[in-house]
């Protein structure tokens, strides 16, 4: 059984999470729920970036202790697990849980030949927790948030990033650690032509207001928050601790795999994983980058204010309209921008018009032609095309989730619906069961395939879209699993919105 291991980057704690964020949660879930209905183990992390600038401002302009604030905000990206039908097996809290401080120390001391102390001047943006030179601001401004950075002298540590940049070309453009898709991979091979600069990896205490693990050996120092944040991937699984976890799903893991958004690959794909090389670690296989989301235009941020409570979202329309828009609608590359009219249209015609109305349709016939009892039979010759695309289907998706395309998986998935709807207009088995009540036993038989046939397909519908939407996708296999020889009544499996 191979091991895949798949995280989220963790988001900051400053305000409560935003439907952005949900589509990365919710890409990873269905990552980790379409390798476990395949055998593989899985581990599926996410979790808090407490030990933020961010977070301690945010606190400050709310009149709150930063703990407070930070307390809660993070239950509010914990309690995201239940509402999105997340299959989280780890959640850390890099404040809060005790195997992140330890881990973070080792990493410290596993890269201290590549560390050394330094005055430093530069422009710093809080929003995006790093520094900015002249040329890579746009008009003055960060190109991320929009806002002019400050200026910060100070003295503090440095990792030698520099040291790396050939080997770092040589494993993302050979392959080694895959970056999808590749507008995002040429992204980063581009920002390595450029020249890699040591980047500061602590900052004073005092400017960090007192909050973040303080640098070994150096209390006045806190670590930066981005190295303490990107440890959470190790030190999750006891890095610091007795490792167990780290040597089965780091270091044994046959995929190591990451789900980010594109506004944070820097750190991902270059400060991450030359972090790693330093400390003598692995590497992660897989670096998979969505994406932004917008609202009328605009990137949805908890700084800017543009935001889409997810939770809201799911009280009013249903999990499973809200994951469907996010995995059906949002493309693999480019933004995306949200409405709630575009998700309650996609609701209404895939799951209610589509979905639901096959679902129903066949185990209506079954109740209404044969009992409830479904017939013993061969599937029909004519519902050949319709047994192809079922048999396709897996193949299909999983190369498609291969390739980090979930609006291409939910397409294969979709396929069947749409044929076995289809198939129902042309074998019309009204006038089959009609020509049976006449006399007609042929037609009795073919009516028998018919159901055997659709019947089929739902099931294999209801297994391929488990990843997707695992709720509605049990409510389609209880309908169409028989108990004690009987399919159960019939329900409506999704209204319309």
């Amino acid at each position: 059984m191979p091991r895949y291991y798949v995280t989220t980057a963790i988001p900051y704690v400053n305000s409560r999470p935003h439907l952005g964020f949900a589509l990365e949660v919710v890409q990873a879930d269905v990552l980790a729920r379409h390798h476990r209905l395949r055998g593989d183990r899985v581990r599926f992390l996410t979790g808090t970036d407490d030990n933020s600038l961010k977070n301690v401002l945010a606190a400050q302009a709310e009149g709150l202790p930063t703990a407070e604030l930070v307390d809660r905000n993070a239950a509010a990206f914990a309690a995201l697990r239940d509402p999105l039908a997340l299959s989280t097996t780890d959640f850390i809290r890099t404040s809060r849980d005790a195997r992140h401080r330890a881990g973070v120390e080792r990493l410290w001391l596993a890269c201290a030949h590549d560390l050394y102390r330094e005055h430093y001047e530069g422009l710093y943006c809080v929003g995006c927790e790093q520094f900015y030179t002249p040329a890579e601001l746009v008009g003055g401004r960060c190109p991320e948030h929009g806002v002019e950075p400050r200026p910060v002298a100070e003295e503090n540590w440095f990792f030698r990033l520099s040291r790396y940049t050939d080997r770092l070309r040589e494993l993302i453009a050979g392959g080694t650690v895959r970056i999808e898709p590749e507008v995002r991979r040429n992204e980063v091979l581009a920002f390595l032509d450029a020249g890699l600069r040591d980047f500061s990896v602590s900052r004073s205490r005092t400017r960090a207001h007192g909050w973040g693990i303080p640098v070994p050996g150096d209390p006045d120092q806190v670590v930066y928050v981005w190295w303490d944040a990107l440890g959470n991937y190790i030190t999750s699984l006891g890095y610091g601790g007795d490792g167990a976890n780290h040597r089965r799903w780091w270091v044994g893991a046959d995929r190591r795999v990451h789900v980010i958004g594109k506004g944070v690959i820097r750190f991902h794909a270059v400060y991450w994983l030359a972090m790693l090389l330093s400390a003598g670690e692995p590497l992660p296989t897989d670096i998979l980058v969505h994406d932004y989301l917008t609202a009328d235009g605009h990137k949805m941020s908890k700084s800017s204010g543009a935001v889409v409570d997810p939770v809201a979202l799911v009280d009013r329309y249903g999990c499973d309209a809200v994951r469907w828009w996010l995995l059906r609608d949002v493309p693999r590359v480019g933004d995306a921008d949200f409405t709630e009219a575009r998700l309650v249209a996609r609701a209404n015609e895939d799951l209610a018009n589509g979905l639901g109305n096959l679902v129903n349709r066949v185990t209506v016939m079954v109740h209404r032609y044969r009992a409830g009892k479904p017939p013993v039979a061969a599937p029909a010759d004519d519902a050949e095309p319709l047994a192809a695309v079922c048999r396709d289907a897996p193949g299909l998706v999983h190369a498609a989730i291969g390739d980090f395309d979930f609006r291409r998986a939910t397409a294969a998935v979709w396929r069947i619906v749409e044929e076995a709807n289809r198939y129902v207009e042309q074998v019309r088995p009204w006038d089959l069961a009609r020509a049976e009540r006449g006399g007609d036993a042929e037609a009795g038989k073919r009516l028998d395939a018919a159901i055997t046939s659709l019947l089929t397909a739902c099931r294999v519908l209801a297994r391929e879209l488990t990843p997707f939407l695992p709720t509605l996708a049990a409510r389609v296999s209880e309908q169409c699993v028989t108990l004690s020889g009987e399919l159960p009544v019939p329900q409506p499996l999704f209204p319309r919105l």
